[in-house]
């Protein structure tokens, strides 16, 4: 965390409902109530309020427990299920998507509609969650019809109305959140200027990074460009390492080769795209613009094909070996060093080898979590959580899917005499068989 010190909060801002307490609400509630303003948490998963109201955590963030249990302790962060009277509304809840893609903005109008009964003249609602263009002027809409008493603001229309509306979307790392919700820039898209205004001065109370103003539909689409560009650039060094092992090439040793240019910087390839952001807000674009957003699609197509590839090389290897013999899958968060599963492609590799393997036992290694997600507990009856130790004792194939600390130590005699597909690179050119 940065030196700086705040004082307690003296804005107009006294009360403050975060609406959803998962991986960004419960972070930036208890960083309000930390800055001393009162924070209503709001989740609708009893084991997430009573969790909270014990000032302990759901989730595994760096520096976080800490700073939830000193806002409850102090009474300025509590949890409830429903929404109450405050100041300002922050919505912070899932925006998945659809089989077919499309945005699924259901927690969200749900949220807007759990607050619209206690919101009153002068409140800010400010939407954080990953939407599509427009969703904000869409959830002001859901807000005016459900409360036709009062005058809500209409996008570029620079009237009085008795609430403020504004999206800011959040842009912070996992393992790093806290960190970043205090120093990263802000950028913060008002329906009105006023609303923009008014929303900066909530912001300011704890952000050490410049809040820069503009409308609620280029905030929306700059959250989505910032991850379709990590996307597309991520989609390229995936399409190489497909080549790459097409044409019989190490995909790292060419890009280390090839970045030795000044002005080229290939990324790492991996096993696909996870997390609640770059694996999902690009498809919000495709389903904005269809027609346009060509490269873009084509990105997404790309990393979504890359579990599957892996699981084909596992398959290729795997028909190699005696029958009986034991693969184990090393990882199931979607980066490095977090219990963070969502959209996880390690996830999807192990529930589609699973399947593809039936009969077989398949041993899962993933530190930083004790159980194993419910899509692979209740489909996959011969998936089998493990130590790592026990994984290199009974497999015969070691599949590294995430480049885990833990799996970045393990020494080169340890994997003499294994199969090894390594989907990170991170182990050498000598210890692992072909790349992936």
């Amino acid at each position: 965390m940065p030196r700086k010190r705040w004082p307690l909060n003296t804005s107009k801002h006294e009360s403050v409902a975060v609406i959803g307490l998962g991986y960004i609400g419960l972070p930036t509630a208890s960083i309000l109530a930390s800055r001393g303003l009162s924070v209503l948490g709001v989740d609708v998963v009893p084991h997430v309020v009573d969790t909270v109201s014990r000032g302990d955590v759901h989730i595994v963030e760096p520096e976080l427990d800490a700073i939830v249990k000193a806002a409850v302790t102090s009474g300025r962060l509590k949890a409830v299920l429903k929404p109450q009277p405050a100041d300002v509304f922050i919505i912070t809840v899932p925006t998945p998507f659809f089989a077919d893609r499309s945005p699924d903005l259901s927690y969200v109008e749900a949220a807007a509609l759990s607050i619209a009964p206690v919101l009153k003249k002068g409140n800010l609602v400010i939407l954080e969650s990953t939407c599509p263009v427009g969703s904000t002027e869409q959830i002001a809409e859901l807000i005016a019809k459900a409360r036709p008493d009062l005058k809500i603001p209409k996008r570029a229309q620079e009237i009085p109305s008795d609430i403020f509306m504004a999206y800011c979307p959040e842009r912070v790392l996992p393992g790093k959140i806290i960190r970043e919700l205090v120093e990263n820039d802000r950028v913060i898209g008002g329906l009105t200027r006023a609303c923009a205004e008014r929303a900066k001065k909530l912001y300011q109370v704890f952000v050490n990074g410049e809040c820069v103003l503009t409308d609620c539909r280029t905030a929306e689409l700059c959250k989505l460009s910032e991850n379709s560009f990590r996307d597309v650039n991520i989609a390229f060094a995936n399409e190489l390492s497909l080549i790459c092992d097409r044409l019989g090439v190490d995909a790292w040793e060419l890009i280390s080769l090839a970045n030795r240019h000044p002005r080229v910087k290939i990324l790492n390839p991996g096993p696909g795209v996870g997390g609640h952001c770059i694996a999902v807000d690009p498809w919000f674009i495709v389903s904005s613009a269809p027609q346009e957003a060509k490269l873009i699609r084509t990105a997404r197509e790309v990393n979504d094909y890359k579990p599957h590839h892996v699981v084909g090389k596992v398959l290729e290897q795997l028909n190699q070996l005696a029958v009986g013999s034991k693969v184990a899958c090393l990882g199931l968060s979607f980066k490095a060093d977090i219990d963070d599963l969502r959209e996880s492609p390690s996830v999807e590799i192990v529930h589609e080898l699973a399947q593809r393997i039936e009969g077989r036992s398949l041993l899962v290694v993933e530190p930083h979590i004790t159980a194993l997600p419910p899509a692979l507990e209740k489909d996959c009856p011969n998936v089998k959580l493990v130590s790592l130790e026990d994984a290199f004792l009974d497999a015969e194939l070691l599949v590294l899917l995430v480049d885990h600390k833990v799996f970045r130590l393990v020494s080169k005699e340890t994997l003499e005499g294994k199969r090894i597909i390594d989907t990170r690179g991170i182990w050498s050119a000598t210890s692992r068989s072909k790349q992936v």
